[in-house]
């Protein structure tokens, strides 16, 4: 006899991708924040750190206010959170600014009430039964969660990577394309397979950089992805 696992008993809540994202209220070291306040203007990464004044999540910080004019060109808010306290963070925040000359441009978020870890599945008790983990969402202008990562306490984001997802998934929207593996700004996409046998029989004829009926790229003009 197969034991079965109770999905809905002691596990975290995960929201999926193109699920509306878990709408909260909270406070920030840059005053209240409501998420679906983003919703029809902005797309959304929000980024959880284990617990301030800590080497990894500092640099993880450091990184992001290093991209954060990128992403500001991507109209992206930027939002960190743990359960550490509005006090704490502003505390680390000038520590930071103190030790490493940086400045952080975006707010954090205060999650003593655990209910952003609730709503997003932040803490997975086999990896830390009070710190939330590297968990990190990405959410579009219309308040859909597109992609989503989660890290172990001890591995360190790359945040470039996070700016890359964000692009890619933008220029899918804007051109109705696919990003190849490690694609970035310049290099050319994937063109959606046909659907029919008659489409599949002109697809060679059409253009594009195909090696089979399947697989074709194309380049976007220039200033396709600004």
């Amino acid at each position: 006899m197969t034991n079965s696992i109770d999905v809905n008993a002691d596990f975290p809540r995960i929201p999926r991708i193109n699920e509306p994202a878990p709408d909260f209220e909270a406070n920030s070291t840059q005053g209240p924040i409501k998420l679906s306040s983003y919703t029809g203007k902005k797309w959304v990464v929000l980024f959880a750190h284990p617990a301030d004044f800590t080497p990894v999540c500092t640099t993880e910080f450091i990184g992001f206010a290093k991209y954060a004019k990128d992403f500001e060109k991507l109209n992206v808010q930027l939002l960190g959170v743990s359960e550490d306290s509005n006090f704490s963070h502003l505390a680390w925040i000038d520590n930071i600014k103190q030790n490493f000359d940086v400045s952080i441009p975006f707010p954090v978020i205060d999650d003593r009430a655990g209910q952003v870890a609730a709503k997003f599945g932040l803490i997975h008790p086999n990896e830390s039964q009070t710190a939330t983990v590297r968990a990190l969402f990405i959410i579009d202008d219309q308040g859909l969660i597109r992609a989503f990562i989660y890290y172990p306490l001890t591995t360190g984001r790359s945040v470039e990577e996070v700016l890359r997802v964000v692009e890619a998934l933008q220029v899918a929207d804007k051109h109705k394309v696919a990003t190849p593996e490690g694609w970035k700004k310049g290099d050319k996409v994937i063109v959606p397979a046909p659907a029919t046998q008659a489409a599949a029989e002109i697809r060679h004829t059409e253009g594009y950089d195909t090696v089979d009926w399947y697989f074709s790229k194309k380049s976007l003009p220039v200033d396709a992805v600004d």
